[in-house]
């Protein structure tokens, strides 16, 4: 065999080397590899979307103080049940503060009358109005002020939403008769006013019973308690329909 065939066998014999060590070795380790490195993109997507959850966790929980509160406001604007106890209670400050004496409150007949509302920007229902009447006596200007308190419970915003402190009422008619009228033996010269509105209550689907009212099983944590405390005075923002 001459020089020239020997090396020719030998590069033939080093390069069919060369192939079965890519087989066997380079190629496998290649694929694998290409598999790693999906696995490592699947990963980082993974990673990703957590991150972002993670993000949108943290939003949410820092304006969950803010949305309970505003929950409790609304549970107290507009309650599941007629709650006259705490009718009463407001009704007794706002007459105290206008040295009025707050006489008697009587319910009248429940009508169909409803008021169309939204209590929050994608939940739509109708309220149920509760008629009441309120007797107070006191001077005229002092009975006008307090007037005016309770027509200023529930006001208007620019956007034409209801902004309600405490509960949401409307006041249908307000009457002034002298005290002694009714027999209540009222110093002269004090007036006897009395005032037909409606109180309002929100179906027990709306859930704003157990928030608002603090009835048993709901449980809060202390940062909702806290934020159910700061929004003793805080009104409640009801969007109405258009």
């Amino acid at each position: 065999m001459k020089g020239r065939d020997r090396i020719v066998l030998m590069v033939v014999v080093v390069l069919a080397v060369l192939a079965g060590a890519w087989i066997k070795v380079v190629s496998p380790e290649r694929e694998e590899a290409s598999k790693l490195s999906a696995q490592v993109s699947t990963a980082q997507a993974q990673l990703t979307a957590a991150e972002g959850k993670l993000a949108a966790a943290r939003t949410a929980e820092s304006q969950y103080g803010t949305a309970y509160a505003a929950m409790v406001s609304l549970g107290k604007a507009v309650p599941s049940g007629q709650e006259v106890p705490s009718l009463i209670y407001q009704l007794s400050l706002a007459s105290a503060g206008k040295r009025v004496q707050f006489a008697s409150i009587g319910t009248a007949a429940a009508g169909s009358s409803s008021a169309g509302a939204t209590a929050g920007a994608s939940s739509t229902t109708s309220f149920s109005a509760a008629p009441f009447t309120f007797v107070f006596e006191g001077s005229f200007f002092d009975l006008e002020r307090l007037f005016a308190q309770l027509t200023s419970f529930t006001t208007r915003t620019a956007s034409g939403d209801l902004r309600v402190s405490g509960r949401l009422l409307t006041i249908q008619s307000v009457k002034l008769a002298p005290a002694g009228s009714s027999g209540s033996g009222s110093p002269s010269g004090e007036l006897s006013g009395t005032v037909t509105a409606s109180a309002y209550t929100a179906p027990a689907s709306l859930g704003l019973s157990a928030v608002g009212t603090g009835s048993p099983g709901a449980a809060a944590s202390p940062a909702s308690s806290s934020a159910a405390a700061s929004s003793a005075t805080a009104p409640a923002i009801i969007k109405v329909n258009p």
